[in-house]
């Protein structure tokens, strides 16, 4: 049975609840870094730590209590099925070398899926005390007040959001940075994919890009820029959910500016 406006509005103030909470955890552990067990996952930028582990396990316990029929993805303990038909998307701590280096970009980014529909999608900033909020049909707001995509400016302008991480050719992101920058635009990158998506939705940056991204990563964001007025490619299309996809999104008016400048580039057209 489909979520009801009800269904989604009991996830969603759990989800500011938990981002809170969650957030709150992960500060007390940023304010004792030297103390933190680290663990390396696949190569030397690709961390873990046992605040990423704790986070992610406060965060499945209260869902579990909540919504003991939903389903969790977490990036650090992977799929739990349900079978409410809502899926919990958790990343517990995007940005972990920042937040590891003692830099304070990094977040909470929680979202609710339903039939590869972002429904709910939860950003916290807990070293600005920044809430990016949204849910279906709700619109999306920044500590409250209603927030909207970039309205006028177009690649030239303004900053697109770039993500790039190991998985792709380094000849590819140099590439695509150098059809950016010959084009006139620039890039902005904080190892924070969610966070850039946040900055999206709250105008901040006009888009974002990015060859292969995981959907613990881009879930929530996704759902706050679609609320917020902006647009997106289907993410979550195919294996989009467990093995992750290509992603562009971003204001209305640089769709045309972007797909331009992804096939400039030399990658696949995918939106």
């Amino acid at each position: 049975m489909p979520l009801s406006a009800a269904d989604i509005a009991a996830r969603h103030r759990l989800a500011e609840e938990l981002a809170r909470e969650g957030g709150a955890l992960a500060m007390s552990y940023f304010e004792r870094l030297a103390s933190l067990a680290v663990e390396f996952k696949k190569g030397g930028q690709d961390v873990v730590s046992i605040a990423d582990r704790s986070v992610e396990a406060l965060i499945r316990a209260r869902v579990a209590v909540a919504f003991p029929q939903d389903g969790v993805l977490g990036e650090e303990e992977g799929l739990t099925e349900g079978t409410s038909g809502a899926l919990w998307i958790v990343d517990p701590i995007d940005g972990t070398s920042p937040f590891l280096a003692g830099m304070a970009d990094w977040c909470v980014s929680i979202a609710v899926v339903e039939e590869a529909r972002p429904v709910v999608g939860v950003i916290y900033k807990p070293t600005s005390e920044e809430m990016f909020s949204s849910a279906d049909g709700l619109g999306a707001t920044l500590n409250g007040a209603p927030m909207r995509v970039e309205p006028k400016r177009g690649l030239g302008e303004g900053l697109l959001g770039y993500g790039c991480n190991h998985r792709i050719p380094a000849a590819d992101v140099a590439r695509f940075v150098e059809v950016l920058l010959a084009s006139g635009g620039m890039f902005y990158r904080n190892a924070s994919g969610a966070l850039m998506l946040a900055y999206v939705a709250a105008g901040r940056l006009v888009g974002y890009f990015e060859h292969h991204m995981n959907s613990w990563d881009c879930a929530a964001g996704l759902c706050l820029i679609r609320e917020a007025g902006g647009w997106q490619n289907d993410f979550l299309a195919g294996d989009g959910i467990l093995n992750g996809n290509r992603i562009a999104a971003g204001a209305p008016q640089i769709r045309g500016e972007l797909a331009a400048l992804v096939e400039a580039a030399g990658v696949e057209r995918f939106f």
